[in-house]
């Protein structure tokens, strides 16, 4: 792309065509406090290519390799083998290049991989339909709130305690600018119960999280029923994937949407992104379901093609019609997702899930056999939380510097709740070796005793 910088007369004309004196006229909206005075402390004015080259490579050699450490972080974001297939598929040409079809009928190769993403996802949810992807799982979880609102034509949403507090903020932020009542439970970390009874005849829907933020497992049917019961819609989340090979999913729960994140099939850690969510719902709310629904069917010679069924986001129809102001899919990480999940296939997937679990009891066998160690999350599947007798952080960090990336404490999640400041939770997945468990443990004993 190239760069054409415009000159001070041609500033000065548009300008002046625009009606404004200078540019500072765009930014009266920004507070004066919040306005920049001259330039950006501690940033030269000018570098040469090189040296901007060698200070980056200076400051990426600070990074800690999840690929060089024992590496038992989760709470969202999970480390998986990619097999190197789907590496190959998504830098093919006709994949990496593409961008949103605006004639998508001539595309029939991405709107096909785009109906077997929405396939496996439907299947993988246990729901009737799945949309064309969304931005990631906090994203899909604030959509997911928006549209049982519109469904119900209510205006009230409640979240579990235990619904990631990521998932939180975006759902309070995005309700917040549309006049939503958000009721966010205490924290817990077996808080269904409570979910339940905090159900009333005003609620658009309750959203509950299984495995919760803390790794739990939990049966949500109870809450889907309660819900019911007022009129309401239950929404299920999750944010490990992998998961579903195993726990009862979203559908069998009796949930009427389902929203989560699908980084951990097919898709990296990638430094935080970016991630693909994953959105479902029964059939009944399909008109109601941000983004595009991709369909199948046939032409006027009988051959199979693909189209665009349903196409909802403001591009498309009118903004005061629209059921989402979301841009696009999420079309790379959807193929990615797509070309593991068909390499695992149905049993694949569930094997893959039962290694999960049984590394992630390996590991929290051998934390418990620890002097002042407790385990937190009474059932889980590949994550957990536990208490050490220490403050979390300080843990963590001697346990970073026998080369042990030891997890999440969760008072970074929850800087409010002082009770948690000696939490940390942590993850076990396929990637994880009986050393690295071995470690983990002979790590901590050496740091508690």
């Amino acid at each position: 792309m190239r760069y054409l910088p415009l000159t001070a007369d041609e500033r000065q004309d548009m300008l002046k065509v625009i009606g404004a004196k200078s540019v500072d006229d765009f930014y009266q909206d920004v507070p004066e406090a919040a306005r920049l005075k001259g330039t950006v402390p501690g940033l030269p004015d000018h570098m040469t290519e090189f040296e901007v080259e060698r200070h980056l490579t200076k400051l990426a050699s600070k990074n800690t390799s999840a690929s060089e450490s024992a590496f038992f972080v989760g709470c969202g974001a999970y480390k998986h083998h990619v097999p190197a297939t789907v590496d190959h598929i998504i830098q093919r040409s006709e994949f990496l290049t593409t961008y949103t079809p605006y004639q998508p009928e001539i595309a029939q190769g991405t709107l096909q991989t785009l109906f077997e993403f929405q396939t496996q996802v439907a299947e993988l949810a246990a729901m009737d339909v799945a949309n064309a992807s969304m931005y990631d799982g906090s994203t899909g979880c604030g959509e997911a709130a928006l549209m049982a609102c519109r469904a119900t034509r209510r205006k009230k949403v409640i979240l579990s305690g235990g619904l990631h507090p990521h998932y939180a903020q975006v759902t309070q932020t995005v309700c917040a600018a549309q006049g939503i009542e958000v009721v966010q439970l205490p924290v817990g970390v077996d808080d269904e119960l409570a979910l339940a009874e905090a159900v009333d005849d005003e609620t658009a829907c309750v959203i509950g999280q299984s495995p919760n933020i803390f790794g739990t497992v939990t049966d949500l049917s109870p809450v889907a029923e309660a819900a019911h019961e007022k009129k309401a819609l239950f929404v299920s989340v999750f944010t490990e994937a992998v998961a579903l090979g195993l726990v009862p999913p979203p559908g069998e729960m009796g949930a009427d949407i389902a929203v989560g994140e699908g980084q951990s099939i097919g898709n990296s850690l990638n430094f935080g992104g970016p991630y693909v969510g994953l959105f479902a719902a029964t059939q009944k709310l399909m008109r109601q379901m941000p983004g595009r629904l991709c369909g199948e069917t046939v032409d006027a010679d009988g051959k199979r093609g693909y189209v665009l069924t349903l196409s909802t986001r403001e591009q498309h129809i009118r903004r005061d019609k629209a059921t989402s102001n979301i841009c696009t899919n999420s079309g790379l990480c959807t193929l990615a997702f797509t070309t593991h999940m068909t390499l695992l296939g149905g049993k694949g997937l569930r094997q893959l899930a039962e290694i999960n679990h049984e590394k992630t009891c390996q590991l929290a066998d051998g934390l418990e056999g620890i002097e002042g160690v407790e385990i937190l999350t009474p059932r889980f599947f590949n994550e957990f939380a536990f208490r050490v007798p220490m403050n979390a952080y300080d843990a963590l960090q001697g346990l970073l510097d026998r080369d042990v990336v030891g997890g999440v404490r969760a008072s970074r999640l929850y800087p409010d709740e002082a009770d948690l400041s000696n939490v940390i939770l942590c993850a076990a997945t396929e990637c994880t070796s009986d050393e690295d468990i071995a470690l983990y443990v002979q790590s901590l004993k050496e740091i508690l005793q």
